[in-house]
């Protein structure tokens, strides 16, 4: 990573798209989510239900990718897949200029259930962050850190800027350091999406899961109301009936 991640131009980026979508609030579960669990559950195999378990055992809040003014939605989208796999719960994403946005045919639905977290500008992000006791990290060329080296720190936050500009002036300011991908090759940047999954792969290694029991209900809720037909339908018939 000769340069920061999202520094490469890119053009045509296209928004007018059925397959583009600008997220919002993810909706509100139909049930509490220990009801959806209990109704839901039971119908679905047990490998299944293992795998869905497993993902909300391993679920962190103690590495979070920070995406500042994304304008590709197929980047975002790529980025909330890598977040999803390596199991990072929430994303945070600054709005200043560009309305988050994604392709839905490369996120695979994951926006469902992670956790997106919106700040307008670089510096109610940092601050946010940082009351929470977050580190914030700017990748950038020669950046002092490797990705090896994030891994080690207790609450992390990544940030990887624009495609066009990279990361603001503002959030470089209140950045704890900086961090670079080490590269042998002659390139000098890689694509922010490609960027972000080696960084998150990387930092995420031997993290634990830390969310509480409520919070992973939540997880499994959101999980088999994908998974489980006219899910919805069946969670309120099965409470109406007092079941």
């Amino acid at each position: 990573m000769g340069q920061a991640p999202g520094r490469t131009l890119q053009r045509g980026v296209r928004r007018d798209v059925p397959e583009v979508s600008v997220l919002r609030e993810l909706p509100p579960l139909p049930a509490s989510a220990a009801a959806i669990v209990e109704v839901l559950a039971p119908l679905v195999t047990p490998a299944r239900l293992a795998r869905i378990d497993a993902v909300a055992r391993r679920r962190t809040r103690s590495l979070v990718p920070v995406l500042e003014d994304l304008a590709d939605p197929h980047n975002g989208a790529a980025i909330l897949r890598s977040a999803d796999a390596f199991g990072c719960h929430e994303v945070h994403v600054i709005e200043s200029r560009h309305p988050f946005a994604v392709s839905r045919h490369v996120s695979r639905r994951t926006e469902r259930w992670i956790e997106l977290v919106r700040h307008g500008n670089a510096a109610d992000c940092a601050a946010a962050l940082k009351a929470r006791g977050y580190e914030i990290f700017v990748a950038e060329m020669g950046g002092a850190l490797t990705p090896e080296e994030l891994a080690a720190r207790p609450r992390a936050a990544i940030v990887l800027g624009n495609e066009h500009f990279g990361a603001s002036s503002t959030m470089r300011a209140h950045a704890d350091g900086t961090y670079a991908i080490p590269m042998a090759g002659m390139v000098e940047s890689l694509n922010v999406s490609v960027a972000s999954a080696i960084t998150l792969y990387v930092a995420a290694r031997h993290r634990q899961g830390d969310l509480d029991e409520d919070e992973r209900n939540v997880i499994r809720a959101r999980l088999l109301l994908g998974q489980v037909k006219d899910a919805e339908q069946i969670v309120r018939d099965r409470l109406r009936g007092g079941v």
